[in-house]
């Protein structure tokens, strides 16, 4: 597991200007930081370099020549510093919106704690990291809309929306492509490469159908059965899909490792509070922080027997997982006939999605086959 991030800025006149460590004494030797920036120097492009120095190794994402600022993260002698390149590029926005010494040093621990744990988290986690990226999100929104974009006409596009900001578009698609979201080719006649929607990515809350079924099946008293299903249906029949609310449950929940731990519990089985306090072992220090923000998020209902013992239990799961995106066929279909897009792209784009439409069904038989076995 990573020990420290160290946050540095590059000044022509001074040199090294650590702006934030964490923790405190987290340290990297000036020489060590030249290293560093001579490393990244010998590109000059936005990136990440691995090196070692001594007993640690060093993964630094460089942000580029127009901002100036590496996030170094030190990783032990046996950690592979590529497994945290995409959570690197993830945090480098939100530490270059927040590079105010003091703003800086709160964020980092946080940061820190998220990023150190990005090689083990599972493929719903990843989703959740790529779609509460709000670049990301910007960019799957338009693809949703226009199923195709040229990459220089994305670019242009996102300098307008960040006119102070910094976008790593490069990084950005690198990782929509490794998650199957997006793909990338030339188009003969075009001089930029297009980019192309392959999956879409569906986010919402669902009833906690397992649960739902038989809760007495899950360690809910017979007696507090019909109390726990009407309190799902109650908030099933108001509840309205929102972007905010998944951002919020993503952020809160998803990407939080100790909310997550205890959420995974309560998909499973409806728990006492000795169940919760035994997730210590696994992470879950605060059992109270934990709670207040399920419930924060409306996520959990609490339930109490004659004995006075109580019950949380699950009332909404989230989901969130990707789909093959059919309403591109309307869309392409309509660019055709309004001559609104480069017909090779447009040809291109419906290749791209027969292929994927087949890798899908050969993906499904696949796992039905493992599951018979």
């Amino acid at each position: 597991m990573p020990t420290g991030m160290v946050v540095m800025h590059w000044d022509e006149r001074i040199g090294v200007e650590v702006l934030g460590s964490y923790p405190e004494e987290a340290e990297i030797q000036e020489k060590t930081l030249m290293q560093v920036y001579s490393q990244h120097e010998f590109s000059g492009e936005p990136g990440m370099v691995s090196l070692t120095a001594g007993a640690i190794n060093l993964a630094s994402y460089y942000t580029g020549p127009e901002t100036g600022v590496y996030v170094i993260l030190i990783l032990t002698a046996e950690e592979d510093g590529d497994a945290f390149e995409e959570g690197l590029v993830e945090i480098s926005r939100q530490i270059l919106q927040n590079l105010d010494p003091e703003t800086l040093n709160k964020l980092l621990p946080s940061l820190f704690q998220r990023l150190s744990v990005y090689p083990t988290l599972n493929e719903e986690q990843r989703m959740a990291m790529l779609y509460n990226s709000d670049v990301k999100r910007m960019i799957l929104n338009r693809l949703r809309e226009e199923s195709l974009l040229a990459k220089s006409e994305i670019a242009i596009w996102l300098k307008d929306q960040y006119e102070e900001g910094w976008v790593d578009l490069e990084s950005i698609l690198s990782s929509l492509i490794k998650n199957n979201i997006v793909k990338t080719a030339s188009v003969q006649g075009l001089s930029s490469d297009i980019v192309f929607l392959t999956r879409d990515l569906m986010t919402l809350r669902i009833p906690p159908l397992q649960l739902v079924k038989d809760p007495a099946d899950r360690h809910l008293p017979q007696s507090l059965v019909g109390d726990y299903k009407t309190e799902v249906r109650n908030f099933f029949k108001n509840y309205e899909v929102s972007e905010r609310d998944n951002i919020k449950i993503i952020d809160e929940v998803l990407l939080d490792p100790a909310v997550y731990e205890a959420y995974s519990l309560l998909r499973e089985a409806i728990v006492t509070r000795n169940d919760l306090e035994k997730l210590k072992k696994k992470g879950v220090d605060d059992v109270d922080r934990v709670l207040k923000i399920l419930w924060g998020n409306k996520m959990i209902a609490v339930f109490k027997d004659s004995k006075g013992t109580e019950y949380y239990s699950l009332t909404s799961d989230f989901c969130i997982k990707k789909i093959y995106p059919k309403y591109n066929l309307d869309t392409i279909r309509e660019q055709y006939r309004a001559k609104s897009k480069n017909p090779g792209a447009l040809t291109t784009a419906l290749d791209i999605m027969k292929d994927e439409y087949y890798e899908m069904l050969k993906a499904k038989k696949e796992k039905a086959k493992a599951e018979e076995a």
